[in-house]
C-alpha cells in the first residue's frame, strides 16, 4: 500500500475538472500538500495507508472557492457607507476614511478578519487589491491562505507610495520576494482607467508582457467611468486599453457592468477574462455584468465579492446564487447559467483569472489540495436530488465544515486552527470605535 498524509472520504465529490457527473462515495488522497488521486472510497482504502482518514458521510467535497476580486482590509469598513450610489460612496465616504486611517496595522488587522471570514466560508484563495500589498502577502502566508496579491498602481500619492514609479518599484520588489512561493503570487493592479495615465499603463503593459503577469483592474464599473473616459480621452475605457495594447490575454476586467456589443467583441478577440461581482454591483446601483453573453462568446468569467465595504461579505457561495438569479432575470431564460457553470466560475475560472489554474481550482492529481467540505444533511438542503443545484441554491456558508489549503486542515470542527479568532474580532472592533469616533458614527 502507498502512504498518504490524508484521505478525505465524502458522500459526493465534485472535481470541477475533468468535467463530468458528480462522483458518489469518492475520496481524495493527499500527500505533501498535493492531490494524489480522486477515486472510489473502497478502492482508496485498499490502495492507500493514510496517516489521517476523515469521513464525511453527508457532505460534498469540492475545490475551495476562489474569490477572484476583493479588497480584504475593507472588512474594517463593513456597513460604514450604506445606501449611496457609487460616486459619492467612493469619493465622499470611503476615500476620506482610507486617507486618514489606512496604514500597515489597519491592513494587517483587516486582512486577518477577511481571511477568517473566507476560510469559514470555504474560500481557499483570494485575489486582493489594496495598499501595503506586502502586508497582505505576509498575513496570508502566516495564516496559510492562498493569495494573489495585486501590485496597486495609481497616479496620486498615498502614504504607501509617492507616485506611479514608486508603486511599480515597490510592487516589483514584492513580486521578486514571493517568486516561487507556494501560497503567494502577484499580479499588476492599476486601480482603474480614471486613476492611471496612459504613460503608466504603457509601462505596466510592457512589464506584464515581459514577466507574463496578469493585469487586473476595475473596468467599466459605472456609467460615470464611461462618461469620464469619453470626456478625457474621447474613447470608452476598454477602447483606450485596446489602443494602448492592454486588451490581451493577460487582462482581467473586474466588474464590467457597462457593456456594449463592441466591448464583448473586444474581450473575446483579446482572450481577456472577466471577474463578475454581482452583489457589490447591484448594491451600489452600478448595473450588472452580462455574464451569460460573455460566456457564450468564449470570454472566461470568474466570481468575486469586491470589498466588504460594498457587499457586505466575502461569501463566494452566496455570490454564486446571486449570479445565477441575475442571469435568469437579465436573459429571461432560466438556466442560461446552470449550476455547473456557476461552480466553475467560483473555482477553476477564478484560479485561471489569477494565473493559478495549473495549480488550484479543481481536484486533479498534482494540484495543491485546496478543498472545502459542505454538509448537505440540514433541513434547508435535504433531500438531495441534484448535488450541484443543491450546493448553489440551497446551501449557506454556515454549512462549510472543513477547509484545506495546500493540504493543511485550516478550518475544522468550527475552529480556525492558525489564528486567534477572538483576538482578530477584538482588534476589528477597536478599529470600528476609532473610525466612528473620527467620522461621526456610521450613519452620517
Amino acid at each position: 500500500m502507498e502512504s498518504v498524509d490524508t484521505l478525505v472520504c465524502a458522500r459526493w465529490v465534485l472535481p470541477v475538472e475533468p468535467d463530468g457527473p458528480t462522483l458518489a462515495d469518492h475520496a481524495v488522497a493527499i500527500r505533501a500538500g498535493r492531490i494524489v488521486a480522486v477515486l472510489p472510497i473502497e478502492e482508496a482504502r485498499t490502495r492507500y495507508r493514510a496517516d489521517e482518514s476523515i469521513e464525511r458521510a453527508h457532505h460534498v467535497l469540492l475545490p475551495g472557492f476562489v474569490n477572484a476580486h476583493t479588497h480584504a482590509a475593507m472588512t474594517l469598513l463593513r456597513g460604514r457607507a450604506e445606501n449611496v450610489s457609487f460616486g459619492p460612496w467612493l469619493r465622499e465616504a470611503i476615500w476620506p476614511i482610507e486617507r486618514r486611517w489606512v496604514d500597515p496595522e489597519y491592513v494587517r488587522d483587516g486582512t486577518e478578519l477577511a481571511i477568517a471570514e473566507m476560510l469559514r466560508a470555504g474560500v481557499t484563495c483570494f485575489g486582493d487589491m489594496h495598499l501595503w500589498p506586502e502586508i497582505v502577502a505576509r498575513t496570508a502566508a502566516e495564516l496559510h491562505m492562498r493569495a494573489s496579491v495585486g501590485l496597486v498602481v495609481v497616479e496620486s500619492a498615498t502614504r504607501w507610495a509617492s507616485g506611479p514609479n514608486e508603486y511599480i518599484e515597490k510592487g516589483l520588489a514584492l513580486r521578486d520576494e514571493y517568486r516561487g512561493d507556494p501560497l503567494v503570487s502577484t499580479f499588476f493592479a492599476p486601480h482603474a482607467p480614471y486613476t492611471v495615465d496612459d504613460a503608466t499603463l504603457l509601462r505596466i503593459r510592457r512589464l506584464a508582457d515581459e514577466l507574463e503577469m496578469q493585469v487586473g483592474m476595475h473596468l467599466h464599473e459605472s456609467a460615470w467611468e464611461i462618461e469620464r473616459s469619453r470626456e478625457l480621452h474621447g474613447l470608452r475605457p476598454l477602447d483606450r486599453l485596446k489602443k494602448l495594447g492592454l486588451a490581451n490575454p493577460l487582462l482581467v476586467a473586474v466588474h464590467l457592468t457597462q457593456v456594449e456589443p463592441s466591448d464583448v467583441d473586444c474581450l473575446a478577440a483579446a482572450g481577456a477574462a472577466v471577474v463578475h461581482c454581482p452583489q457589490s454591483n447591484l448594491k451600489l446601483g452600478n448595473g450588472a455584468c452580462p455574464a451569460t453573453e460573455l460566456l457564450e462568446r468564449g470570454v472566461p468569467v470568474a466570481l468575486g465579492t469586491d470589498g466588504a465595504a460594498s457587499n457586505n461579505d466575502l461569501d463566494v457561495l452566496s455570490e454564486m446564487q446571486t449570479a445565477g438569479f441575475l442571469a435568469s432575470g437579465i436573459t429571461g431564460r432560466p438556466g442560461s447559467l446552470v449550476s455547473k457553470d456557476l461552480l466553475r466560475m467560483a473555482t477553476l475560472e477564478g484560479a485561471r483569472a489569477l494565473g493559478l489554474g495549473d495549480v488550484t481550482g479543481s481536484l486533479e492529481a498534482g494540484k495543491w489540495a485546496d478543498l472545502c467540505c459542505i454538509d448537505l444533511r440540514v433541513p434547508a438542503s435535504w433531500p438531495v436530488h441534484d448535488v450541484e443545484a443543491t450546493l448553489v441554491y440551497a446551501c449557506s456558508a454556515r454549512q462549510v465544515t472543513d477547509t484545506w489549503v495546500a493540504g493543511r486542515h485550516v478550518y475544522a470542527e468550527g475552529t480556525l486552527r492558525y489564528l486567534d479568532e477572538s483576538a482578530v474580532l477584538d482588534r476589528a472592533d477597536a478599529w470600528r470605535a476609532r473610525i466612528d469616533a473620527g467620522h461621526g458614527g456610521s450613519d452620517e
